[in-house]
Formats: structure tokens, sequence, C-alpha cells
């Protein structure tokens, strides 16, 4: 296969601007735990390998059961999430998958139960950007395995 343009490198200016997108939510009233594991779930679902093995590494290295990790992609059947983490894997499936769904009525009032108006914002923001950084992953085929817990950590001060 030919080698692909390493995004991350050779669009430095582009990627600033989803870095803010990063900084933004690193300050989000909605828990880091939460953004992390809806980020494993949607890349699954975009089936981004490099952001699966980031998101992976991430969940593990602040304490996240790998029973709950395993389990994310049948979250509907497992009983160890939450009410509040189900209706935020709801949302982030159907915010993804938008062209087969528009997002039904039924899953914004489920999730609207459990996230303030600010937390449904980031939230939201939350799941484009990671569709975002699967998208360019994806089509510029990001290498996957080597990533190390807290390697793209933001600087929020």
């Amino acid at each position: 296969m030919k080698t692909r343009i390493n995004a991350f490198e050779k669009g430095q200016s582009a990627m600033k601007a989803m870095y803010g997108l990063a900084i933004y939510l690193a300050k989000s009233p909605v828990e880091q735990a939460l953004l992390n594991l809806i980020s494993f779930r949607v890349s699954q679902i975009n089936g981004c390998a490099y952001c699966l093995d980031m998101h992976a590494k991430d969940l593990r290295s602040k304490g996240e059961t790998e029973q709950r990790i395993y389990m994310v992609s049948a979250w509907r059947e497992a009983t160890v999430y939450t009410d509040r983490e189900r209706a935020a894997l709801a949302w982030a499936e159907s915010v993804t998958l938008v062209a087969d769904s528009h997002v039904p009525d039924a899953v914004y009032e489920q999730v609207r139960e459990y996230f303030s108006e600010q937390e449904l914002i980031d939230l939201t923001v939350s799941i484009i950007t990671i569709n975002s950084y699967n998208r360019i992953n994806i089509a510029f085929r990001t290498p996957a395995g080597d990533y190390v817990p807290g390697q793209h950590a933001v600087v929020t001060h």
C-alpha cells in the first residue's frame, strides 16, 4: 500500500483547530471518563483502529475496567453501565449514525433526563470531534498500536 499523508504532521494548521475542541472539552462538566468511553464506542462504530487503541489505553490508565471496555459495543444488554452512561451511549450512536436515524426524539428525551443543556452541548461536541478524528485517521491510515496513555493530553491552563 502506498504511504499516505501524516495529517497530524503535515496539516498542523488544520489540526490546531481540532485541538481547540479538545482543550474546550477538557474543561467540560461532563466526566472525562464518560467522554473517553463515548469516544471508544464511536470509534468502534466507525472502525478507527488508531482511536480504539488510544481510547482503550486511556480508559485503562484512568482505572476503567476491562469488563466495561469489552462490553461497550453491547451496552444495551450489559448491566455495568449507569442510566446516565446508557443515555450518553444512545445519543452518541444516534449522532454518529445521523444519516440513518436523524437522532430520534426518544433518544433526545432520554439524554435530556440525565444531562443539562450545557452538558448535552458538550457531549455532542465530543461526539462530532471523535467522528472527525476517526475520519482523518481512517482516510490517512494513521498507524495504530504505538499510542502511549496521555500522549495527546491537552494543557488547559
